[in-house]
């Protein structure tokens, strides 16, 4: 996503002379839709001859110069944003869902008709939460407005459109300022994670997870350390070192933290971070393959929180750490069968090496829990196929051993539009993972396949509160919405920086779950 300055004017309506100017208009079944007074008299006319209902979607492109609306206004074009039902008992979740999908399909014609420039009108019509729903459709606007053609060249003779450069709120109040300010942060972090992500696997390797990291760092006041192969296998992550012995790269363990200058709690996050998966010794498919290179979604979504964690500078220490690596099917790679020592001490036999993501996610726990000492600890990963058979591309699988702060990702995650759904985590999911040779196996059969992957991380967590999230269904591929481009979603992003501003509500007392 390009840099595109988001601000809040209460300028004329009728003296703007820029290239599109937009109005949201709601549906009310049977009456005139919900409008604002400057297109009043428009809407009424078009509603009658059944050309508007504020259905959402639906989008209408009006030419003033052109046209007999009584609209006082020298734009150019006026765009009006069919919303759909203003519903209060939709709740301020829903509520929340359908700003942001407006504000990602005014990006969509605003990329139609090639405008560059953006004054959106938000509704009088809307009474309650006028401040954070106006931040939604700022949200909606600038994640609509992301591409990546980084790599591809605009038609001879077409002129190319990299985005919208400006987009302007127009409100009754200068208190939303802080919002958008917040929003925009949020979005340009989310890019980040995206751009990584549609990055190739040749163009993006743990030496440029490293590089972020280090130049993050020097840009702020983050901290930054970076083991390379010979530190990681003196500290004995058999996992990493493992899954990285095809390869001709040499694998990284990324560590931010940001250290405020008092703490009482600290959050670990940790982020797989495969930049191409081939499936090693276990091959995968041929077909669908390129789009191993989303392999590292969990590790693009941790460090480019920390962009904002940076930024933001919140009351809690956070620790983000991304253990990066290929998966490849070199000479020396892994073999099914092999057994391999963990950084805590507990052997693994490896029965497929394509289950690769849970060996480098336990290293990197365990060394994160002992080093860190954790209040909490949450994973991101593109782990399992078999979370897209149970959750589809709609939710990311939630494990956990502990149910408050289960509770808690449930939460933020209805609210900023990233859903997960709680998946059991009890002893006969962990039984399935037993071994005959060594502590545990990588692979629990073919049932509960995303359980059992979690079941093989508890197992280096021991009593701290942690939260894996399998976030194979919606790091690519996710729901269609206006917002979200094909390809890479940049998911966990917001729900991660959601869940730090929630910290104080988490309790960590009482008994954890197993």
């Amino acid at each position: 996503m390009k840099t595109c300055d988001v601000s809040i004017t209460g300028r004329s309506l009728e003296k703007y002379a820029g290239p599109l100017l937009v109005f949201l208009v709601a549906e009310r079944k049977k009456n005139t839709p919900r409008c604002d007074e400057p297109v009043r008299k428009g809407v009424d006319h078009l509603h009658r001859l059944g050309d508007v209902k504020g259905k959402a979607d639906e989008m209408t492109m009006l030419y003033p110069n052109q046209s007999n609306l009584p609209v006082k206004t020298k734009a150019r074009r006026i765009l009006l944003a069919g919303f759909g039902e203003y519903d209060k008992t939709a709740g301020l979740e829903g509520m929340a869902e359908r700003f942001r999908t407006a504000g990602g399909t005014i990006s969509q014609q605003a990329a139609r008709v090639k405008s560059r420039e953006v004054l959106v009108v938000f509704p009088s019509w809307v009474k309650e939460h006028r401040r954070y729903l106006a931040g939604c459709l700022v949200e909606g606007m600038l994640l609509g407005n992301y591409r990546f053609d980084k790599y591809k060249k605009a038609d001879e003779g077409d002129e190319k459109f990299e985005g919208i450069d400006t987009i302007e709120i127009h409100v009754d109040s200068r208190a939303f300022r802080h919002e958008v300010a917040k929003v925009s942060r949020r979005c340009r972090s989310v890019a980040t994670a995206r751009n990584m992500a549609n990055e190739p696997g040749n163009r993006w390797t743990p030496d440029d997870f490293a590089q972020f990291a280090v130049d993050l760092a020097k840009r702020s006041d983050l901290h930054c350390s970076v083991l390379d192969k010979d530190q990681i296998e003196k500290l004995g992550m058999g996992g990493i070192i493992a899954v990285n012995q095809g390869s001709s790269t040499q694998p990284k363990l990324v560590v931010l933290e940001h250290n405020p200058p008092s703490f009482s709690k600290t959050m670990v996050l940790v982020g797989k971070g495969v930049t191409f998966d081939s499936g090693g010794v276990s091959l995968k498919p041929a077909a669908g393959m390129q789009d191993m290179k989303y392999d590292m979604c969990g590790g693009a979504a941790v460090l480019s929180t920390m962009q904002v964690v940076a930024e933001e500078k919140p009351g809690l220490r956070v620790v983000a750490i991304v253990p990066a690596t290929d998966n490849m099917a070199g000479g020396a790679a892994v073999k099914p069968g092999d057994i391999i020592t963990h950084f805590n001490g507990v052997t693994s036999e490896v029965i497929n090496t394509d289950a690769e993501g849970r060996l480098i996610l336990a290293d990197a726990l365990a060394y994160g829990i002992d080093r860190y000492q954790p209040d909490w600890v949450v994973d991101l990963a593109t782990l399992t196929g078999a979370v897209i058979v149970g959750l589809g591309n709609h939710r990311a699988g939630l494990m956990s051993n502990h149910d408050g702060l289960a509770e808690l990702i449930s939460r933020v995650g209805d609210i900023c539009g990233e859903k997960v759904w709680r998946l059991p985590l009890d002893k006969e999911y962990v039984d399935q993972i037993d071994s005959e040779v060594a502590d545990i196996k990588n692979v629990g059969g073919k049932s509960g396949g995303s359980i059992t992957a979690a079941a093989y991380l508890l197992k280096f967590v021991g009593q701290t509160p942690w939260a894996h999230l399998d976030i194979a269904g919606t790091a690519w591929d996710y729901t269609k919405k206006s917002y979200i481009p094909k390809g890479p979603s940049g998911f966990g992003v917001r729900l991660l920086l959601s869940l730090i501003d929630s910290w104080k509500q988490l309790k960590l007392g009482g008994k954890n779950k197993s």
